[in-house]
């Protein structure tokens, strides 16, 4: 029997070294074929010891499996023993990176507490010193992460570039009989600086399966040409992310856009997608697009995902866009508990369609879908489960009685008692 001749599959994954972060017993692997991780950041200050460890529990709550948080004063650091000490106690075990920029060595010294309660150091080679100063203070920050056994994420920023090395790779380029243009030089100037320090780390002691790099811009077609050339030169862990992706609509998309190039070609092992809040906005939300950007290109499952059609003139009523609203909120919302309780059920789907050209299809191919009625349709919403019809929901509850139809789902696919 001859193969179909339309291939798929799972995505190829590079082949990179294995990190681990953990904090107590809980240890997330970064790399060496460990599912894409999704990570996000505080922006409180993180002086506030109980802003910032209750801005923590929502970003682990939403699913951010390692949480970042700025290290900049002495106040910071002294504060960060006592937000993980809250978090902790309120039994969020979720692994802290400390975020250093220009006074890490001297923070991470002067602090040991601070040092040692963080699961891992970012470490940004442009913002560590400036001539002479430069090579010590990073050999401090590294001398520091191998007394307490921490991995370290080498982060360059073409925000904050080492200008000596970008001078030298200008300097070279100069003397080339075809001279580089300057985005070209830009882009060797993050990848080299990356792989330098990622080196130099490793001759100061640090193990190579303990560095993580990253090469954050701010441009789509950048962020994938610079990853694309540190993918094919190095076989350490790759942290992907626009490094400010925007607002709202143009950061999403942004981040999907660059983001999902790469997956599908194999590169990245742990993901941020840096939103900037709208004003008064959640921060989780950066997590929830991180997860369906890697649960939409099938790299991982997070949350029951619902399948909703756009709407049309067949559809004039906003029934089953409010319905469609209400189920994936409800989903999304019981995942903290429904993730150790009923395991497997981030991969159900539901299906909440709006009339029946596309609905009853639809929902044959979901685990539960529900068609409701559409412009002049009769006032009926057949619900199928696994395909199948089992009923026809009526009336003014129909959007209650659909979520009990998802629970008791729940509980007699995925409970303790469901069969194998």
């Amino acid at each position: 029997m001859s193969s179909s001749p339309i291939a798929s599959g799972p995505l190829v994954r590079r082949n990179s070294r294995r990190v681990v972060i953990s904090h107590g017993g809980r240890e997330i692997v970064v790399g060496g074929g460990a599912p894409v991780m999704v990570q996000s950041m505080t922006n409180t200050d993180t002086a506030d010891a109980i802003g910032t460890a209750i801005q923590i529990k929502e970003l682990a709550r939403a699913g951010s499996e390692v949480v970042r948080l700025t290290v900049n004063t002495p106040e910071a650091a002294a504060a960060v023993p006592a937000i993980r000490e809250q978090l902790d106690r309120m039994g969020v075990d979720v692994p802290l990176v400390g975020d250093f920029h220009y006074n890490g060595h001297t923070l991470l010294t002067e602090y040991p507490e601070c040092a040692q309660a963080l699961s891992k150091y970012r470490i940004n080679p442009g913002n560590v010193g400036k001539g002479a100063k430069r090579d010590t203070q990073f050999a401090q920050m590294i001398e520091v992460a191998c007394k307490y056994d921490k991995p370290v994420r080498i982060g360059v920023n073409w925000g904050s570039l080492d200008q000596a090395l970008l001078a030298r790779i200008m300097d070279e380029n100069a003397g080339r009989a075809e001279p580089w243009s300057a985005q070209a030089v830009m882009y060797e100037a993050l990848v080299t600086s990356a792989i330098e320090n990622a080196q130099r780390a490793e001759e100061l002691g640090i193990a190579g399966d303990k560095i993580i790099l990253s090469c954050k811009v701010s441009g789509v077609q950048d962020l994938i040409a610079v990853y694309r050339e540190l993918a094919r030169r190095c076989d350490y862990p790759l942290h992907l992310g626009l490094t400010e992706a925007g607002m709202g609509s143009k950061g999403i998309v942004a981040s999907t856009a660059a983001l999902s190039v790469l997956l599908q070609e194999g590169i990245g092992d742990t993901i941020r997608i840096s939103l900037t809040p709208e004003p008064g906005g959640d921060r989780t939300k950066e997590v929830v697009v991180g997860q369906e950007i890697l649960q939409t290109m099938g790299l991982r499952k997070f949350t029951p995902m619902v399948i909703a059609c756009p709407g049309c003139g067949r559809t004039t009523s906003t029934v089953f866009q409010d319905l469609a609203d209400k189920i994936q909120t409800f989903l999304r919302e019981q995942m903290p508990v429904w993730k150790g309780k009923y395991p497997g059920v981030e991969a159900m789907n539901v299906a909440v369609m709006g009339c029946i050209v596309n609905g009853p299809g639809e929902s044959k191919h979901a685990n539960i879908g529900i068609s409701l009625p559409g412009t002049g349709e009769s006032p009926a919403a057949p619900v199928f489960i696994d395909g199948e019809k089992k009923m026809t929901l009526r009336g003014e509850r129909i959007a209650e009685e659909f979520q009990k139809v998802v629970l008791d789902y729940v509980e007699s696919h995925y409970g303790q008692g469901h069969p194998a």
